[in-house]
């Protein structure tokens, strides 16, 4: 990821700041009871989740940026946040339209939360990352067991927006791993596999009911959230362009 790669997705993201994406007027908000019923707690926790305020990893990006001189990047990271943090305000203002109660506090939330301090910048977006990819199957899976059309477009619109955040991290996380040494990748690689998988484990024994309604299986929806994982980050043939990442000493 070179200084041309990182205006790019600056562009993006202002761009998305500028005009964000808004659902085409006269949509169905009918929620049926037993929909209700299903989704209710199971949103509120995605919601909970979504509202970070993002300090630590605007703090590690602004880290970074200072000692590799990459100033675009602290604005990506503040854009993105703030883009997370509308999805929060939309998926709030669906449950409250509709009586839902809210989360303040989440045991799973706490737990991303608590990993997400305890490292620097590339442990942040591994974490990220896999919150982002396994989002995307679950709002996928929201979106069939609903015929509510504002909920509907609502999962639409969060998974288009998180899929753009998956390229941008996935490319960032490339760059940040082309920085270490080949005998720490291959240490943090499966680790990160193995935190994957797991995060998607968790995600399943939580969210089944919903997961389930959807046409999911436990193997299913680790297969399907696999699958993601596979394609944004064990690519072949990637090249990385590095913002002079210098490979860390053992």
């Amino acid at each position: 990821m070179g200084a041309g790669d990182l205006e790019i997705w600056l562009n993006h993201f202002e761009h998305q700041a500028l005009h964000p994406r808004c659902g085409p007027h006269g949509l169905s908000d009918v929620l049926r009871p037993d929909e209700r019923a299903l989704i209710a707690s199971s949103i509120a926790t995605f919601q909970l989740g979504e509202q970070s305020e993002g300090r630590t990893l605007l703090r590690a990006a602004e880290r970074f940026a200072r000692k590799k001189q990459v100033p675009h990047l602290p604005r990506i990271i503040e854009l993105l946040i703030r883009e997370e943090q509308r999805h929060a305000s939309l998926l709030r203002a669906f449950m409250q339209d509709h009586r839902m109660p809210q989360k303040r506090i989440d045991w799973t939330d706490r737990i991303f939360r608590l990993i997400r301090r305890l490292a620097g910048l590339q442990f942040y977006v591994c974490v990220l990352i896999c919150a982002e990819l396994i989002g995307t199957v679950y709002y996928r899976a929201l979106e069939s067991v609903t015929d509510c059309e504002r909920l509907q477009v609502l999962c639409r619109t969060i998974v288009s927006d998180e899929l753009a955040h998956v390229g941008f991290e996935s490319q960032l996380l490339f760059t940040l791993r082309a920085g270490r040494s080949a005998r720490l990748r291959a240490l943090t690689r499966p680790a990160h596999r193995i935190f994957f998988a797991s995060t998607a484990a968790v995600v399943w024994l939580t969210h089944r009911s919903v997961l389930r309604r959807a046409g999911h299986s436990g193997r299913s929806f680790l297969r399907s959230c696999q699958a993601q994982y596979k394609f944004y980050l064990e690519p072949t043939g990637v090249l990385v362009s590095s913002f002079v990442v210098e490979p860390e000493r053992e």
